[in-house]
């Protein structure tokens, strides 16, 4: 085998085996199996073997959380009028409530005695649109952002174990939030709400300051969400910018049109480099 193929498996879709040959052999049927060693390498690959597993379970999990955020978001964008706020926001709540006593409470119960961070990239989607379904639920109601210790208690168990709110999470799902808040903006001027989408837009560049202030967090996607955020409050500010300038010369419910063909500048912000 030359240079450039060593390490090929070939064979197309065919699993690779390692070729063992008649001295490996006897060395394998020679080993001791009350070795120290050996027996060190056994309990090895049975903890490797968990732990694949309780990754793959956690995926699955986060799954199942990830799609059910979506849902209650869709739920919550479904308030087109006031006489539907109330009914609207009790059967998310109630959905979120279920989350926290189902499908978190059983990621809790395998992150017990776990060190959570090994397995933040399983969980990390799920929490982040839980985060984003949570919060934007919170401005609908209370017109206001949570702090994450607010929502701790809800993914703390007691003796069953908790799921601790990492900040970073916490950051990168508010950055999601913002892109539900730039839908409802340009929704509610296809509704005559004027007064919400200021409301909203003012909201998300509250939002924005805050993560300027962050400064460098080391996370790879927090530069990514800041951009995207950027490009929604642009596209509000010029929302409202339109709705002051030119809210007179046509109906108000018209201006939507002019903003789902609109495009914003996306480029890098200042003071960030990739």
């Amino acid at each position: 085998m030359s240079h450039g193929q060593r390490g090929r498996r070939g064979g197309g879709n065919r699993p690779w085996r390692p070729q063992i040959g008649e001295r490996g052999k006897n060395v394998v049927e020679g080993l001791n199996e009350n070795s120290p060693v050996i027996q060190s390498f056994r309990k090895f690959a049975s903890e490797l073997d968990a732990k694949h597993d309780r990754h793959e379970r956690l995926v699955k999990q986060s799954r199942d959380v990830t799609i059910e955020s979506k849902r209650i978001i869709f739920l919550l964008h479904s308030i087109d009028k006031e006489s539907k706020r109330e009914a609207v926001l009790a059967e998310a709540q109630t959905r979120i409530a279920s989350l926290n006593t189902t499908i978190f409470k059983e990621i809790a119960k395998e992150l017990q005695g776990q060190d959570q961070y090994q397995y933040l990239r399983a969980v990390s989607p799920g929490i982040q649109e839980y985060i984003e379904a949570v919060t934007f639920m919170f401005y609908i109601r209370d017109g206001k952002l949570p702090h994450w210790d607010e929502l701790q208690p809800s993914l703390s168990y007691g003796e069953e174990g908790q799921i601790n709110l990492i900040p970073i999470e916490f950051f990168l799902g508010v950055g999601d939030l913002t892109g539900e808040l730039m839908r409802c903006c340009i929704q509610s001027l296809g509704t005559g709400s004027t007064k919400s989408c200021y409301e909203a837009c003012s909201f998300v560049r509250d939002i924005y300051i805050g993560f300027m202030s962050v400064g460098h967090t080391g996370h790879r996607e927090f530069q990514r969400k800041l951009n995207v955020l950027k490009q929604s409050l642009t596209k509000m500010e010029m929302a409202c910018y339109t709705l002051a300038v030119r809210g007179n010369e046509m109906p108000k419910h018209m201006l939507a049109d002019v903003f789902s063909t609109g495009e914003v500048n996306d480029g890098a912000d200042e003071g960030f480099c990739d």
